[in-house]
């Protein structure tokens, strides 16, 4: 049964560790969607073609995947606290890099990087299971993903506010997105003197090997291979999409280098995978305590289709109702905001729920729930629909989107505590992965396509789930001294 949490009672550590955590990715999302809602000032701003607009949005979520597994690995390694700081000082540095962009190119390439941004979502999972029992972790990881989540809406809806309506001028545009990196570069020592790796007495696991998930099978192995090569094909297929076979971004030469840049990226991973498990190929060798890599896969596609869709609509709905619906660059702005608004209640309802009615059950009504709602969604631009109708759909969508999102993470946590960083990072990566995905599909379809895309992938994770397995009993951890430790995870 889930228990409340005394929410607002700061006296608490586990709650300011909670506040501190949610704020910190509020302003990785704040940075990492601070174009957005100005994409179409930005448009006109750098004279782009659609095309380029296009590649921009692609970009904006590439270099998320292969930094979530790294970030993943980074934190399992030397804890949140150290990770949080960094990762908000250089994405703040980088943001203000973006804004003082005099080229397309420029803008292109500070947008790459800012990607890097997106993977602080992986540290506050490892943060918040250390300081939460298994009875809170559904709703503090919800609470901690939906406020923090909350920063694309506040970034759509405020954006346009700040350029044009606070700074104004033709350059507005550039202090808004500045103001967002002012606000990480500062809250990047708040974070590292405010906060603690774990409570005070626990121990923090860390892997026995850094590089790549510990496995305990030789099937397991096979499949963790398998399913770590979507990831880099989705760099592949970015690296495809921005060439001149496509949005021609890259030249031929470029295009190349991108591709081998991928190739080796893929290598080495591989090679740490091996690495890390070539021990289930001795024999009689001591194997890490169990846990089943099935979780993590089906986690893995739940994630591609919720979040990951998340970012490919938060990112495209803005045009989406100036074209279809005629409104202000503002009201987009608003408007497509909705979808990300309800992640304030939406994730941690959905980790609540996890922890009170069980976490498989959860994750199988808000998958089932966003197939149905990304159908109704495809049929926005036909004849007939009203901005409130196609408001009142995308709110209806996102809530279970946001829910699936949550109960995803309520799940995380509990398969393996010294590996929470990089279950959650290569889940993360997924999200991106469906991101990269469903941005291309976008860029080659209409929007009704794109909308019935995003159902269909949600129907394949909501089959998923019904193999996945609800946490039960306790997992198990071992001491540098070789102390058994048993962690509940019900």
């Amino acid at each position: 049964m889930a228990n409340r949490i005394p929410l607002f009672n700061f006296a608490v550590p586990r709650i300011r560790i909670l506040h501190y955590s949610w704020l910190a990715f509020f302003i990785t999302f704040l940075i990492w969607f601070a174009h957005a809602s100005l994409m179409p000032t930005l448009k006109v701003y750098f004279g782009m073609s659609d095309a380029q607009v296009k590649a921009l949005l692609m970009l904006n979520v590439a270099l998320t995947i292969p930094a979530r597994v790294l970030i993943g690995v980074l934190v399992d390694k030397i804890g949140p606290r150290k990770s949080y700081s960094a990762l908000l000082l250089i994405s703040g540095i980088l943001c203000l890099l973006f804004a003082a962009a005099q080229t397309y190119n420029q803008l292109a390439v500070m947008r790459f990087l800012l990607g890097f941004v997106g993977a602080g979502f992986v540290i506050g999972i490892r943060l918040i299971s250390e300081w939460f029992p298994a009875r809170e972790v559904g709703i503090a990881e919800g609470i901690y993903g939906g406020w923090g989540n909350f920063g694309a809406a506040v970034a759509s809806m405020s954006m346009p506010f700040l350029a044009f309506h606070v700074f104004g001028g033709a350059d507005g545009w550039r202090a808004a997105v500045a103001t967002t990196g002012v606000i990480a570069i500062l809250y990047s020592y708040v974070f590292y003197r405010g906060v603690r790796d774990t409570p005070e007495g626990s121990t923090y696991f860390r892997p026995m090997k850094a590089g790549g998930l510990e496995v305990t099978t030789k099937g397991d192995f096979v499949f963790y291979a398998f399913m770590t090569a979507p990831l880099y094909l989705a760099l592949v297929l970015l690296a495809w999409r921005l060439s001149p076979a496509g949005l021609k971004l890259l030249s031929a030469g470029e295009t190349q280098i991108a591709y081998l840049a991928i190739l080796l990226l893929t290598v080495y991973q591989y090679y740490k995978i091996w690495h890390v498990n070539k021990h289930l190929f001795v024999a009689n060798a001591p194997v890490p305590p169990r846990y089943q890599f099935k979780q993590v896969a089906i986690l893995n596609l739940a994630y591609m289709a919720c979040f990951g869709s998340e970012l490919a609509v938060v990112s495209m709905l803005p045009q989406f109702f100036i074209d279809y619906f005629e409104v202000s660059k503002s009201l987009a702005g608003l408007t497509a905001g909705c979808f990300a608004v309800m992640n304030l209640f939406a994730r941690p309802g959905g980790g609540y729920l996890s922890d009170a009615k069980g976490r498989r059950r959860v994750l199988m009504i808000c998958l089932l729930g966003q197939t149905l709602g990304y159908a109704l969604m495809s049929q926005m631009g036909n004849s007939g629909w009203t901005l409130a109708m196609a408001v009142g759909v995308v709110l209806a969508t996102s809530i279970f989107v946001q829910g699936a999102c949550g109960a995803v993470y309520s799940i995380v946590p509990l398969i393996q505590r010294r590996m929470t960083g990089q279950i959650a990072g290569m889940a993360g990566a997924y999200g991106n992965v469906g991101g990269v995905l469903f941005l291309t599909v976008f860029s080659m379809v209409s929007p009704t396509g794109f909308f019935y895309v995003l159902a269909g992938t949600a129907a394949l994770a909501f089959i998923g789930s019904f193999f996945i397995a609800e946490p039960r009993g306790h997992m198990i951890e071992v001491h540098p001294d070789g102390r058994i430790e048993k962690i509940a995870v019900e």
